[in-house]
């Protein structure tokens, strides 16, 4: 018979799942403000958001039902490599870190990975998170013609692959649906039942601030006109419904016949470290 303290050391640590990527305007620095404001018995409802991101919500909450989507389709890729075929994924992105942290090997994925439909989904979905951990600040951006040319992001040691963080996220995505697409497929697939959390690309607060394009079309004011009319039918519906933006002038007029509260949110996306101050965020939600 083993003693206990013998099973202890052969039970195997369960890691808590939280984001696989970083991603500019993620929340998972202010998930102690975003909490407190979820509805009653949200536990009981799905959990939806259509501008997953990161997803720093949903693996915090780890809901039993999900719907996650995206426009943006090798971060989708990604999420349903790593819930369908972990392992894969690992092999994959092994393979790339036991190339090193450098300048050639940094260039060499990303025009690999410019090259679409060169690469298996879990290679591309191996490439997606390379890149991610490597590049400046995690930012997604592209250019005209739909490619990635983020420069390499000065790491001393980055930490490529995690295999235990990609196990728990997986373990975590099992039950989630994942889709490609926009915020107005919500008028297909939402129902009474359901809490939305909508995390748009946030309204500039001023004319050089805009770093919310990870789309090859941007998000313009007309853009958020149009989700705030989606929120609108979201809530006739009977929806729970949550949204975070800029605290700007232009969104507290677009949603001012909801709920709003503000939060503070560290941002780190200024190249100097003395800008990357605290800055307001609203909270709009319909209960």
């Amino acid at each position: 018979m083993p003693t206990s303290a013998y099973v202890e050391r052969q039970t195997p640590t369960i890691r808590a799942a939280s984001p696989i990527v970083k991603w500019v305007g993620g929340k998972g620095r202010i998930l102690p403000q975003l909490t407190p404001l979820l509805p009653p018995g949200v536990e009981r409802l799905r959990h939806v958001e259509p501008f997953a991101g990161g997803a720093a919500l949903f693996f915090a909450r780890q809901p039993k039902r999900a719907l996650l989507s995206d426009v943006n389709p090798d971060l989708v890729n990604t999420y349903t490599c790593v819930r369908d075929d972990v392992d894969g994924v690992i092999r994959s992105l092994s393979r790339l870190a036991q190339k090193g942290f450098t300048e050639e090997t940094y260039y060499r994925v990303r025009t690999l990975y410019n090259a679409k439909g060169k690469a298996g989904r879990n290679d591309r979905a191996a490439m997606f998170l390379f890149l991610n951990k490597t590049c400046f600040n995690g930012l997604h951006r592209v250019n005209r013609r739909g490619e990635f040319n983020v420069p390499m992001g000065r790491y001393t040691n980055p930490r490529i692959l995690d295999e235990a963080g990609l196990r728990a996220a997986s373990d975590a995505l099992a039950n989630a649906d994942i889709r490609c697409g926009g915020f107005d497929d919500l008028l297909e697939t939402a129902k009474p039942g359901d809490f939305v959390y909508l995390d748009p690309p946030y309204a500039p607060v001023s004319a050089t601030s805009n770093f919310t394009s990870y789309a090859t079309d941007g998000f313009s004011h007309e853009d958020q006109t149009r989700l705030r009319d989606v929120y609108r039918e979201l809530d006739r519906r009977g929806c729970r419904l949550m949204l975070s933006n800029s605290d700007v002038p232009a969104i507290r007029d677009l949603y001012k016949q909801f709920s709003i509260r503000t939060v503070m949110a560290p941002r780190a996306i200024n190249s100097d470290a003395a800008k990357r101050k605290a800055v307001a965020e609203v909270v709009v939600r319909n209960y």
